[in-house]
């Protein structure tokens, strides 16, 4: 079961923890920060379901409710911090499908989202595989996760973007100036300097030693490839 799962919140650290769990559960996740752009998005993108908080800028969760169910029977699956039995009716009665009052567990978080799936039949079949594979790393962008013989790593997402640019064709010679155009909107000053950082940092993540690597190589004078062993 997959989804294109809108998430309306404006507390940054939860979006993007939110974002990963449901990522992680196979979801396309795509995070706004305030009300309007919540609505602008579903519009846009029609999405499968919307996680939505009541408390944003520029127009709150209940407002965009309200607007939302006078064109739509999108699942919305509320998040507040108000916990009052008259702020659940009053969600519920907008027309939000489920409610989780905060602090909540991100995993039931994700639980609710499928059951609301499975309930309003809006999952769509799975997308074909885009994984990326070379030797023993494997790359996969729908879950954002990147693994060296089944062990996962944890990598920064300009770490993610450039080892996915690399991993895109393996072997190819990338110069620093086209990893650098990949890693924009990824890191917030971005240098060629930035660039052998990352480079350094994964060495040490997926190379069994990373004074002599294997996978992600050094072409001297120009840039980086990534290849298997030999």
């Amino acid at each position: 079961m997959c989804a294109h799962v809108l998430v309306a919140e404006d507390d940054a650290k939860q979006a993007e923890l939110v974002r990963r769990y449901l990522e992680h559960d196979g979801h396309t996740v795509t995070v706004v920060g305030d009300g309007r752009a919540a609505l602008d998005e579903w519009r846009r993108r029609d999405p499968d379901l919307l996680v939505l908080d009541v408390l944003m800028p520029r127009m709150d969760g209940l407002d965009v409710c309200r607007v939302l169910r006078s064109e739509s029977n999108l699942p919305v699956l509320m998040l507040t911090a108000r916990a009052g039995e008259n702020d659940l009716l009053l969600g519920l009665d907008l027309g939000a499908d489920d409610y989780l009052t905060k602090p909540y567990s991100p995993r039931e978080l994700v639980a609710r989202v499928r059951s609301l799936l499975r309930r309003t039949g809006a999952a769509r079949s799975a997308p074909p595989d885009r994984s990326l594979r070379v030797g023993s790393l494997l790359i996969d962008p729908v879950r954002h996760e990147v693994r060296v013989a089944d062990r996962e790593i944890d990598c920064t997402p300009g770490e993610f973007e450039l080892l996915s640019a690399l991993a895109s064709e393996p072997g190819r010679v990338f110069t620093r100036a086209q990893l650098l155009r990949r890693l924009h909107g990824f890191d917030r000053y971005v240098t060629v300097r930035t660039v052998d950082v990352h480079v350094m940092n994964l060495r040490k993540k997926i190379e069994a030693d990373p004074r002599n690597p294997e996978l992600l190589m050094t072409v001297y004078g120009v840039g980086y490839k990534l290849c298997a062993p030999s």
